[in-house]
């Protein structure tokens, strides 16, 4: 009988341990969700990141260097875009970010990511994890790749589809020091989705987003004064087809900055008049500079490896190996 008792109360004791054991855990599954489920990041460095709270207040979080860049890339890539097309967005992603760092004195970044949070109420669970571990891989298998151009790092922009043309970097901005970033004809991204969109303004409309460069350039009085389809005039593009310069009533300003001002997706746009004002058509998702994503895509679908991709935008770039995260940090 006290054989017996001692039995249960060793069998006891080895539960209570178990439980202790196991509950780090069990707390840390409670409060994180099945988030922990997806695997970890293989164990890379930690990297600061300032992001807004709940509250919209500023803060700093720590995490996983190839989990930033992992939910960096899920917020700028499609989930079922192909793994070389991936790879070659990663390593934009990476370049950029290591030239933030070295810029950096308190080594925080600012690059938008989706959460691993955010990804599984996107997804259910089983297309979370491997959409997760899809975007992980991506960066893991270009791990310390990142693009130069002679001795610094490469600028390297990217956008959603172009208008059937990237653009040149020197007519854009006007300096010769991105050769590499130069007209590159992507006649695949015509078949993009929302490649084409149309938006209609009213007149006054235009006037209120518009108003702060209006004021600036013409004055108060001429600004609060009536437009119409007269007023509105593209003036030049840039061999791309975008817009280079227009004029709304006695202003002149740029495509890129009427693109900013109305939220256009692009600055590839013609004018027509409605009933209602004025009628933006627009052609392409973004600034049109660097890697078109669409056509990245498709020429990964055609065998394209993530290096050729990078070549076909960024000519005269280089992949550089010898640089870790570690060392910028």
């Amino acid at each position: 009988m006290r054989r017996y008792y001692i039995r249960q109360k060793m069998k006891s004791l080895g539960a209570f341990l178990i439980i202790l054991i196991l509950f780090p855990y069990i707390v840390s599954v409670f409060v994180n969700g099945t988030d922990i489920r997806a695997g970890s990041d293989g164990g890379s460095p930690h990297v600061k990141v300032r992001t807004a709270g709940a509250g919209g207040e500023e803060t700093v979080v720590e995490l996983g260097w190839n989990e930033y860049l992992a939910g960096i890339l899920a917020r700028e890539m499609p989930e079922d875009y192909e793994t070389e097309a991936m790879k070659a967005q990663s390593v934009l992603i990476r370049t950029s970010l290591y030239q933030s760092l070295e810029n950096s004195e308190d080594k925080i970044l600012s690059e938008e990511y989706m959460p691993r949070s955010a990804m599984e109420k996107k997804w259910n669970l089983s297309e979370y994890k491997k959409y997760y571990r899809k975007y992980l891989s991506a960066v893991e298998e270009t791990d310390d790749m990142v693009l130069f151009y002679g001795d610094t790092y490469a600028w390297a922009p990217f956008h959603q589809s172009s208008s059937g043309m990237t653009r040149s970097a020197e007519e854009v901005t006007g300096s010769s020091d991105y050769p590499y970033l130069a007209v590159r004809e992507c006649p695949l991204d015509k078949e993009a989705d929302n490649e084409i969109q149309v938006f209609e303004f009213e007149y006054r409309e235009i006037q209120n987003l518009c108003r702060e460069f209006l004021v600036a350039e013409e004055g108060k009085e001429a600004a609060e004064t009536g437009y119409s389809f007269s007023d509105f005039e593209i003036q030049s593009y840039d061999s791309a087809g975008y817009v280079k310069s227009m004029r709304i009533g006695e202003t002149v300003c740029t495509g890129d900055r009427f693109r900013d001002a109305l939220s256009l997706p692009s600055s590839c746009f013609s004018f027509s008049e409605s009933e209602k004002g004025l009628v933006v058509t627009v052609t392409g998702n973004g600034h049109g500079l660097g890697m078109s994503q669409w056509t990245a895509n498709e020429m990964a679908k055609e065998g394209n490896t993530c290096e050729e991709i990078l070549q076909f935008f960024l000519e005269g770039t280089t992949v550089n190996r010898e640089i870790q995260e570690t060392d910028l940090l």
